[in-house]
């Protein structure tokens, strides 16, 4: 049987938005820095929803993986836990925008994370553009990842080493969303280039990185970006950080950069 795969294109008229307002991505903290070891939070949750109500990013202490959904920030910690953060929750990372889609694609056949990425590729004009992705619905398999805080207070473990210690968890016939971005390779450093994508589970208890998944009947939504701003950390680690000494130059992506091989 074929499958159906219909794209629609909307102008989602119900949007509180304003037509003038520009398509942006806003960044705090540093991507490379925080693989580094600039895992200090600095920027709260509160002052980040200001930005946008829709991203992805890392929580103090790298203490597993943030989501902000809807106006929501969600953390998922290594036991598998997710809860909502308060506005006073600072963290050293976070890529966030107002998301407003203008393209929707509808996908009622299973789906590979591979085949999933090769049509969103179908559909970018333009390769090096920003794009922020969401996708929504039921998926047949997610695995998705987090990592364990690190330690109280400097000095902190390297990246590399201290993701071996994250923890992996796997939903089936679960509904839920993926919430993330594709970047051009020029934003690495200051971002993370590639596909990027966070979970959350509809009854919001799980979630993570997600490492992998199957798609049974999903609806992706894009909305192309036209610039992006960067929050500096104004913090002691940061005034005091080598960024010279570079990470993981040769990853071609984020789950390279963690090594799941698994």
């Amino acid at each position: 049987m074929k499958y159906l795969f219909m794209l629609v294109m909307t102008c989602y008229p119900s949007f509180a938005y304003s037509q003038s307002e520009p398509h942006e991505l806003h960044t705090v903290g540093i991507a490379i820095g925080l693989l580094g070891g600039l895992y200090d939070g600095f920027y709260p949750i509160g002052e980040l929803k200001t930005k946008g109500d829709f991203g992805i990013g890392a929580p103090d202490k790298i203490n597993g993986e943030l989501l902000i959904f809807n106006g929501k920030a969600y953390q998922t910690t290594s036991d598998g836990k997710t809860s909502e953060l308060p506005d006073n929750y600072k963290v050293p990372f976070a890529m966030v925008n107002n998301f407003r889609p203008t393209i929707r694609i509808r996908i009622n056949e299973t789906i590979s994370k591979q085949e999933l990425y090769r049509r969103l590729d179908s559909l970018f004009p333009n390769q090096n553009g920003m794009y922020a992705i969401h996708i929504s619905g039921k998926f047949s398999y997610v695995k998705s990842r987090a990592l364990p805080p690190v330690a109280t207070q400097p000095p902190y473990p390297d990246f590399k080493t201290w993701s071996k210690q994250q923890q992996f968890f796997e939903f089936r016939q679960v509904s839920g969303d993926l919430v993330g971005y594709r970047l051009p390779a020029y934003m690495d450093n200051t971002n993370i280039s590639g596909y990027h994508f966070h979970f959350l589970s509809a009854d919001k208890k799980g979630g993570g990185h997600m490492v992998d998944s199957e798609l049974s009947n999903v609806i992706v939504e894009l909305e192309p970006l036209e610039g992006y701003t960067v929050k500096i950390p104004d913090t002691k680690g940061f005034r005091q950080f080598n960024f010279q000494q570079g990470y993981n130059t040769e990853a071609k992506n984020i789950d390279e950069i963690y090594e799941t091989k698994h």
